[in-house]
């Protein structure tokens, strides 16, 4: 009898791996050689799970994602008597950047001349930006405020003020106390704005 195939199982363990590895070293930097070592594999085996480079560089965008949405819907699912939004707001301020994950983005960002890599980041944002729109949502559910922005725009706000802490992080600009001041500080401006 034929052995399953479990190259699906071994993507999923060595895709954090893989982000970690194009989070610390960039794109260009990352040979496959060093994603092999970094997986405790040999290229040819890390060759049989993706077929290049580049298709385990988008994997990691997908799995950016998927990792803070993973850790937003683990905090969402606890008791608190904030709501989701300022839940997460406050987990930002607090957690801004501790795995380096965000560096891929910068990453992708200097290979937007690669049709599939700009696709993969453009869904990447659209993910951040449809979840955080709901959280945008629920927070003013029953406010029927009409002089608030739109929530859509909102949460574009929101992900550049996420940016934007990643850049002052990279830069050494603001400490990390700060940094999460302005996380939380001008991201519950953001969700409460009225229109001036």
């Amino acid at each position: 009898m034929a052995r399953p195939n479990q190259s699906e199982e071994r993507r999923q363990e060595l895709i954090p791996v893989l982000a970690k590895a194009f989070a610390d070293l960039g794109y260009r930097r990352a040979t496959t050689a060093a994603l092999a070592e970094r997986c405790g594999l040999r290229e040819n085996q890390l060759y049989r799970l993706w077929p290049s480079k580049k298709a385990m560089f988008l994997a990691s965008i997908d799995y950016l994602f998927e990792h803070t949405a993973s850790k937003w819907r683990e905090l969402l699912a606890t008791e608190d008597a904030r709501t989701p939004a300022e839940r997460i707001l406050t987990w930002e301020g607090e957690h801004r950047g501790e795995t380096g994950l965000h560096r891929i983005t910068f990453a992708g960002l200097n290979e937007t001349n690669d049709p599939e890599v700009r696709d993969a980041l453009c869904r990447m944002f659209q993910k951040f930006h449809t979840f955080i729109t709901q959280q945008v949502q629920a927070q003013r559910e029953g406010a029927h405020d009409a002089g608030q922005p739109d929530e859509m725009l909102t949460a574009w706000g929101i992900i550049g003020l996420g940016m934007m802490a990643n850049i002052t992080q990279e830069l050494k600009l603001l400490n990390r106390d700060t940094q999460g001041q302005m996380v939380n500080e001008v991201g519950l401006q953001m969700l409460n704005a009225k229109r001036g």
